[in-house]
């Protein structure tokens, strides 16, 4: 692993981290800055094979995410861990998406606990909302009005401000 731009993860392969456990169950990640994660435990990370150079044979290609997504059973157990780490009142896995911070549609690191986290279902910000900035990043990129670096950049830095950021908000 190295560090990329704005600090964070870059991860070989499409694969990622190794397991789970790459947070302490010891660490308690803080409430706080919802509906972002807590930077100190989801800084997010980049796939190494996702760069501005390989953009059109990657994250610009249709139906690549499905061929990097990790299946439903590490990100399920992953969630109940980081339930906990998170403190979260409200247990039921239902009410959470195990979400990337840096979005697969960007290039981010698919396994790696540093870039996925346990994102609440509703409140002002619900999920959905991640969505939506995640797809209108995607386009900008992959029709060369936004960087890859600067998007990756600005939706791991605060998703809610990320179209702005960048100029197409």
């Amino acid at each position: 692993m190295a560090l990329g731009a704005a600090g964070l993860i870059l991860t070989t392969g499409s694969a990622g981290a190794a397991g789970a456990g790459a947070v302490s169950p010891a660490s308690t990640c803080s409430q706080s800055h919802l509906p972002l994660p807590d930077a100190s435990c989801q800084p997010g990370a980049y796939n190494s094979d996702v760069t501005q150079s390989t953009i059109n044979s990657t994250i610009c290609v249709p139906g690549w995410t499905k061929t990097v997504r990790p299946p439903a059973s590490y990100t399920d157990a992953l969630k109940v861990q980081q339930i906990g780490e998170y403190g979260y009142s409200d247990t039921s896995t239902a009410d959470y998406e195990e979400d990337h911070l840096v979005p697969l549609e960007l290039g981010g690191a698919p396994k790696d606990p540093k870039n996925l986290w346990p994102e609440p279902r509703n409140g002002d910000k619900p999920a959905a909302s991640k969505d939506e900035v995640e797809n209108k990043l995607k386009v900008a990129v992959c029709d060369g009005r936004v960087q890859l670096d600067a998007a990756r950049s600005a939706i791991a830095t605060d998703w809610t401000t990320a179209l702005s950021k960048v100029g197409i908000g």
